[in-house]
């Protein structure tokens, strides 16, 4: 049933992760105190992208594709968990990728990253994520449960 709780959660995480690909991640503040924007596109040093992230992009849009999918699963829900595992798998992926263009870029510009709140958006659908898992299992265990009565 489309109508259920972790379509919500699934819907969220979507509309989450879209707001989280135009949203800035950090910035690294260089020597000379000029800022270099951290987005999910790339490193943007006044006003030009010098170095390209497409990696991350390339994940959140995945992920957000993924997620608007599996609402519409709601037939079988064994697979709707584990697309939704898979989503949680490819937000890890996200963080691991965010931590090595960090370590890179940090080595590169010789500069120091301050996070923004952009950074946390898929944390929080990781979260959700979770939630929608358990809703789908209940809902399965609700349905097997049935079956077993008739």
């Amino acid at each position: 049933m489309i109508q259920r709780i972790q379509s919500v959660y699934l819907f969220v995480v979507t509309v989450l992760l879209v707001v989280a690909m135009c949203l800035p991640v950090g910035m690294y503040v260089l020597p000379d105190g000029s800022v270099a924007t951290f987005a999910n596109w790339g490193v943007c040093l006044d006003e030009v992208s010098n170095n390209s992230v497409w990696g991350m992009f390339g994940l959140l849009l995945l992920s957000a594709i993924v997620a608007l999918s599996t609402i519409f699963l709601y037939r079988n829900r064994i697979l709707q968990i584990r697309m939704t595992v898979f989503n949680c798998l490819l937000l890890v992926g996200y963080y691991l990728t965010f931590a090595a263009f960090l370590v890179v870029f940090g080595n590169r510009l010789d500069a120091t990253f301050h996070g923004k709140w952009g950074v946390c958006l898929p944390l929080i659908c990781v979260i959700l994520n979770y939630l929608a898992i358990r809703a789908i299992g209940k809902d399965e265990a609700m349905v097997r449960a049935a079956d077993r009565l008739r």
